[in-house]
């Protein structure tokens, strides 16, 4: 399991030192670089056999949702939060994919803004959970208060 983070953050930002307070068990590699030397790490760190469950927050979730659709075998759930899938270089796939996923992204949103992103999570996954936050793009309010005990077990 693992927690990616944002592009101008790290694996102990606000989000990161919540899970490793909460659950020590995820991993939260740091990342720098463009979109493809981030993605050549992700793929070095992810190179056993095993299904990963890959959090991604922002810059981040745009990195889980590549890496899902390179390896959609690899990945057993996505949760991404306010992913940045409005990044330039995104293109959804020809395919949706059916890896289960959940999206959350604030109504307030000006990064990653909901009527850009959500359209794109609508085109690049087959079923996805859609949670729009009473939030802005850090979603400070929001993150904290979302079930992971739950999300992470299920």
């Amino acid at each position: 399991m693992f927690f990616l983070h944002g592009l101008d953050s790290s694996g102990r930002g606000t989000k990161g030192r919540y899970f490793e307070d909460h659950f020590p068990h995820i991993h939260r590699p740091d990342f720098t670089g463009t979109l493809t030397d981030r993605l050549a790490r992700l793929t070095e760190i992810c190179r056993t056999g095993e299904r990963f469950i890959l959090i991604g927050s922002s810059f981040g979730g745009l990195m889980a949702t590549v890496y899902a659709m390179r390896h959609p075998d690899k990945v057993d759930r996505l949760i991404l939060l306010a992913p940045a899938l409005n990044f330039p270089e995104f293109r959804p796939p020809a395919q949706k994919l059916s890896i289960p996923c959940l999206v959350v992204i604030g109504r307030h949103d000006t990064v990653t803004p909901p009527d850009l992103v959500v359209p794109l999570v609508e085109a690049t996954f087959a079923n996805p959970e859609i949670r729009m936050a009473d939030d802005d793009h850090m979603l400070h309010d929001s993150f904290m208060n979302l079930a992971w005990s739950s999300l992470l077990s299920a």
